[in-house]
């Protein structure tokens, strides 16, 4: 089993890029590179796919357990040539680091180090990255150098560096960027990057990366426990009398899924079912419940309002008490509208009596978050506790509109303080801004079909 995780002195140095080259570079020379995502981020995981062809997974401690993670991270590496692991800010940086998942999974070390406006000074920085790192006992053992200028540059940089490997560097000429947007990158449904890119990323990794050097020293030594390689191993052959079909709205609008969900649903007797608010006049035939993950409705809310049909069987559906679960861009989607950043509105499904406004002028609404039911639902029953995360611009308008609806969640943060109630619940509707992950209670899966199956 072969892996190395990409971690960076600081948010912004370059080490999406060098993930993003290094996965492209295995996969042009016929490897099989299986990407993860240190943290709850879903933007990046979805470019991830969009390099190697492979669903990305998260990887994150505070959402999940170490436990978790390590399960993930073993069953998914044991398939491929080769595990690329990209980390979250920079290295040390918040209590449940990339520096963490390194210690934890006992994974090679490459340490990203933005070489602009810098020469021998990158002497000094690595020097401090790489004392910390043998503190910690993480094996920093690989720096590759981003935005570097020239051959003599490279040579300046390379003669400051003592005690750790330099693996090569990207040249600032390459300019490799992904287009941003208020949330981060912008998603792999949108084709933010095209072929002629990925191509070029790789061949500047082979040209200036001792990739050969990367790939036979990111060998792990330690040997897997059996227990990590069982994950959620139920044959699904045994589901096929009891199957339960899961609509996922999956669009440019609604594509903020972890993967781990919609394979935690599968495991236990669901087909996943995709349709498109945006493009599709109906909903798909044959459904028991329908799953509205997160997004970017706001940049679509034009198109998602002018599709009057699909509002209305949204709607109807919801209505009529059929299941629907909805988490932040679905909760959107569920209100009677969204005031989008220019003031202009548009209605949505209604299915909620509050609108929402999204405004890039205040502070976003960002942190872990546990969920501790106050009555069963779709995911568990009284005093389950849940986790997740949120990351969000949009807020509901007016608040006093919230105040008869029914509130399923007690929150709080990953300090302990108490947030408003959350989980709105209408018939057998619910949804909230909290995308949370099934991994954090391994009974939500099945409670989620249990549920489905009694209504």
């Amino acid at each position: 089993m072969h892996a190395v995780i990409v971690a960076g002195t600081h948010s912004g140095c370059g080490k999406t890029t060098i993930a993003l080259g290094l996965m492209a570079a295995f996969r042009a020379m016929g490897l099989k590179a299986q990407p993860f995502k240190c943290g709850p981020d879903f933007i990046d995981a979805g470019i991830h796919r969009l390099i190697t062809g492979i669903p990305s997974r998260n990887l994150d401690i505070w959402m999940c357990s170490e436990d978790y993670v390590r399960e993930c991270f073993y069953k998914h590496s044991e398939k491929a040539d080769i595990s690329v692991i990209e980390g979250v800010m920079g290295i040390y940086d918040g209590r449940y680091s990339t520096a963490s998942i390194a210690r934890l999974l006992n994974l090679p070390v490459i340490l990203v180090v933005d070489a602009y406006g810098m020469a021998e000074s990158a002497g000094a920085l690595v020097k401090g990255y790489k004392d910390w790192a043998d503190e910690a006992n993480i094996n920093l053992k690989w720096i590759i150098f981003n935005r570097v200028g020239s051959e003599r540059h490279f040579l300046r940089l390379k003669n400051s560096i003592k005690d750790v490997d330099i693996a090569g560097y990207l040249p600032r000429s390459l300019n490799f960027q992904i287009p941003h947007r208020h949330l981060g990158l912008l998603v792999a449904e949108e084709n933010p990057i095209d072929t002629e890119d990925i191509n070029r990323l790789a061949e500047a990794v082979h040209k200036n990366i001792e990739i050969k050097a990367l790939i036979s020293g990111s060998e792990l030594k330690s040997v897997v426990p059996d227990k990590f390689l069982n994950m959620n191993n139920l044959e699904m052959a045994n589901c096929q009398p009891q199957f339960k079909k899961i609509g996922v709205a999956y669009d440019k609008s609604f594509c903020f899924y972890y993967e781990d969900n919609l394979d935690m649903l599968r495991n236990s007797c669901a087909e996943i079912v995709q349709f498109s608010p945006l493009a599709d006049s109906s909903l798909p035939d044959g459904i028991d419940v329908l799953y509205l993950g997160g997004g970017y409705p706001e940049l679509y809310a034009e198109s998602l309002s002018s599709n009057k049909r699909m509002l209305k069987e949204i709607h109807d559906w919801s209505q009529s008490g059929m299941p629907v679960y909805a988490e932040c861009g679905g909760l959107m989607y569920l209100s009677k509208g969204i005031y989008v950043q220019d003031g202009r509105f548009f209605d949505m499904t209604g299915v909620f009596p509050f609108e929402t406004s999204i405004s890039l002028n205040r502070r976003a609404f960002l942190g872990y978050r546990e969920a501790m039911l106050k009555k069963e639902c779709f995911l568990g029953y009284k005093g389950d506790f849940l986790r997740g995360h949120e990351f969000h611009y949009s807020e509901i308008k007016d608040k006093s509109k919230i105040s008869d609806i029914d509130k399923l969640y007690s929150v709080k943060d990953s300090d302990g303080e108490a947030r408003d109630d959350e989980g709105y619940s209408y018939k057998n509707t619910l949804a909230s801004y909290i995308h949370l992950h099934f991994g954090s209670n391994p009974q939500i899966a099945s409670n989620f079909i249990n549920f489905i199956r009694r209504v």
